[in-house]
């Protein structure tokens, strides 16, 4: 009996096929949303298709990075995405630029809406992994003090480009950068002396915004804009207010609800969904789909981070482990935020459904993340060993 080293494949098939299975449920249920024709002549298949095509391109580009290049451009990249957000804030712009009353979009002719806020994540995930690992080699011997100036760093880095999100107003990826900040800080090796007073602060924090927004929610009207208001007392009831604010979320839970089972079959939805191709998609899968369709692209989600996560489990480079929990806090937080969202189980925040969701920014960030996981698989050096 012997042992020999057997190098892990360079390809991780697992997230491929995750994507491929993904991108399927995607352009069929993006298809069938079309049916009513409320969007005109617009093929929005065919213009997801496009995207697809423009991410695989930009996932073979990154792949090529090894992590010393990642940390090398790591300032670039998060700099001048978050000047292109600031002058998006500041600058004056197009009506037609403005959407829900978010200056969120930059369009560009014959290409589509870019929301620079979807990469933004990205570039986020990356530069706060960088100072994570560099801090780390640069305070070996870990104190409090330590701890708590790398604590500093990470939520400076996270505030900034959060906060200019927030103003556009653009509440529900701001949060995602919270849930993206919170991650990396559980597997950046801070002392809990510091974490647990910090978590439970934010836990009691929490507590009273919830009671805030379920019991006291008239407080919140001068401190949110007011579609966000609006959409919190619309939640909380909506069957009062089905003809208004809870339009959406009312026909999205009769949708999902009307599908049971097995669903009605393919493209034979009957609830009319605004939306119905890009956040509330899952409704879409819900009605036509049924429970299994809906438990089947859940199932496929947690395929996808079970892989990101073995991967960051898996390598021994701290910088790359640091990747994968913010993007598999990324692609979490999306996915609970979206479904709880058509379900009726939190506020709605137009968050899309990753890789099925309609949206050309937010498809080619969530590629620009997996190109990421797909280069860290390619680089890093791990072996296993078997008996013969």
């Amino acid at each position: 009996m012997t042992s020999q080293k057997k190098p892990i494949p360079k390809i991780d098939y697992g997230i491929i096929l995750s994507l491929m299975l993904l991108t399927m449920f995607s352009l069929i249920t993006i298809f069938s949303a079309q049916k009513y024709e409320q969007y005109g002549a617009t093929n929005f298949v065919l213009q997801q298709v496009m995207w697809y095509v423009i991410s695989t391109i930009a996932i073979i580009v990154i792949v090529q990075l090894d992590s010393e290049q990642m940390k090398k451009i790591a300032w670039y990249t998060y700099g001048i995405c978050l000047l292109s957000l600031i002058g998006l804030y500041l600058a004056p712009v197009p009506d037609d630029w403005i959407r829900n009353g978010a200056k969120s979009w930059i369009i560009i002719p014959k290409v589509g809406a870019i929301q620079p806020s979807e990469f933004m994540k990205v570039f986020t995930i990356i530069m706060l992994a960088k100072v994570t690992a560099s801090h780390n080699v640069k305070f070996i011997n870990k104190t409090v003090k330590t701890d708590f100036w790398l604590l500093i760093k990470l939520g400076i880095i996270t505030a900034v480009p959060a906060a200019v999100i927030l103003k556009q107003p653009d509440l529900g990826t701001a949060l995602v950068f919270g849930c993206i900040l919170l991650a990396i800080i559980l597997v950046s090796g801070i002392s809990w002396k510091l974490l647990f007073p910090l978590f439970s602060s934010m836990a009691v924090l929490l507590g009273v915004v919830l009671y805030i927004m379920i019991f006291q929610h008239e407080l919140l009207k001068g401190i949110l804009a007011d579609h966000q208001y609006k959409r919190i007392y619309s939640w909380l009831d909506p069957y009062s207010y089905r003809s208004d604010e809870s339009f959406q979320l009312v026909k999205s839970l009769l949708a999902v609800g009307s599908g049971q089972t097995t669903g009605k079959g393919y493209r034979h939805g009957e609830v009319y969904m605004p939306e119905a191709h890009s956040d509330f998609i899952f409704s879409t899968i819900g009605e036509e789909f049924g429970f299994i369709g809906g438990s089947i692209v859940i199932s496929l989600f947690f395929m996808l981070i079970y892989q990101i996560t073995k991967t960051g489990i898996e390598t021994k480079n701290p910088f790359y482990s640091y990747i994968c929990a913010g993007v598999v806090a990324m692609i979490a937080f999306h996915v609970f935020e979206n479904i709880g969202m058509t379900i009726g189980l939190v506020p709605i925040t137009g968050i899309p459904l990753p890789f099925i969701s309609y949206g050309g920014s937010a498809l080619l960030g969530n590629m620009m993340a997996v190109g990421v996981i797909l280069s860290i698989r390619y680089h890093y050096k791990k072996y296993m060993f078997s008996d013969d």
